[in-house]
């Protein structure tokens, strides 16, 4: 018998390193069979030397999450959940962020993940049964200065596996948002690349906010209540494995406390706590 024949299949976006490697390696030590995707041939090359079956997957190239989906087939008939967590997060304000810089921001964190989902769910269809898990952000229920491409494309998300859940509500296909706020990763570095490739600082009204953000941006030091990866790997279990698997799982501090205020909140209270944070 085929060795993969009983293991649950799993294919994870974004694996390169952070939530997305964490994910990867916590799940192939509980016994699943993980298909680790990556965006870069050298990030696939690293999976595939810690040992996992890597995929080459960018999610801003229709053609890319075809080829993927297409190779996958070919090493599965069987695909039980569907973790997207590839993305990043375009620094800015808002009055500095072109229809351009928008629109890429867009093809990555929500109209991939929308492509790469049509294409599994059939699969899951045909079984009727499946996990799909959106790695989503405190910043999908909550908005924060200077982040709004970020920002929108996580409320995007929210809709989407909304939406989805609504009308797969007759099936045995579950579907999950998780919401970290700060976890440890690469996020703020890649955050400050797309920042400086994409905003004129030096024509900008928000020079001396951008000061500040920059050396946050630039620090190595981790903001306050910031957990390790494994906080969303421990959510990302329970949303597989468990019979009635939650809509939402919301991790660290921040992402608890701003889900409470703005059920008790008036709303000019929350954008005055919010410009603060």
């Amino acid at each position: 018998m085929d060795k993969h024949s009983k293991m649950k299949s799993v294919l994870i976006t974004g694996c390169s390193s952070g939530i997305g490697l964490c994910i990867a390696k916590g799940l192939k030590d509980k016994g699943y069979r993980v298909f680790a995707s990556a965006r870069s041939r050298d990030d696939v090359k690293n999976l595939q030397n810690l040992g996992f079956e890597s995929l080459l997957l960018d999610l801003s190239s229709s053609e890319s999450i075809n080829a993927a989906v297409f190779k996958l087939y070919e090493m599965t008939d069987n695909i039980y959940a569907l973790i997207n967590n590839g993305a990043y997060g375009q620094a800015g304000a808002l009055e500095d962020i072109s229809r351009d810089a928008l629109d890429i921001q867009f093809q990555s964190n929500v109209f991939g993940w929308h492509e790469l989902t049509n294409l599994i769910l059939p699969r899951m269809r045909n079984v009727n049964a499946g996990r799909i898990i959106y790695i989503s952000s405190v910043l999908g229920f909550v908005a924060m200065p200077f982040r709004g491409p970020y920002v929108a494309s996580k409320f995007a998300i929210e809709g989407l596996i909304g939406t989805l859940r609504l009308e797969f509500s007759n099936t045995n296909i579950k579907f999950s948002s998780i919401q970290p706020g700060p976890i440890e990763s690469k996020f703020r570095e890649n955050a400050y690349l797309a920042f400086k490739k994409n905003v004129d600082i030096s024509n900008s009204h928000y020079q001396d906010q951008y000061k500040i953000m920059i050396k946050r941006l630039q620090s190595g030091k981790n903001v306050k209540f910031t957990l390790p990866p494994e906080a969303v790997l421990k959510n990302a279990l329970h949303a597989l494995e468990s019979s009635n698997p939650k809509n939402y799982y919301r991790v660290t501090f921040p992402t608890k406390l701003f889900a409470l205020l703005g059920n008790i909140l008036p709303s000019r209270w929350m954008d005055y706590i919010l410009n603060k944070s």
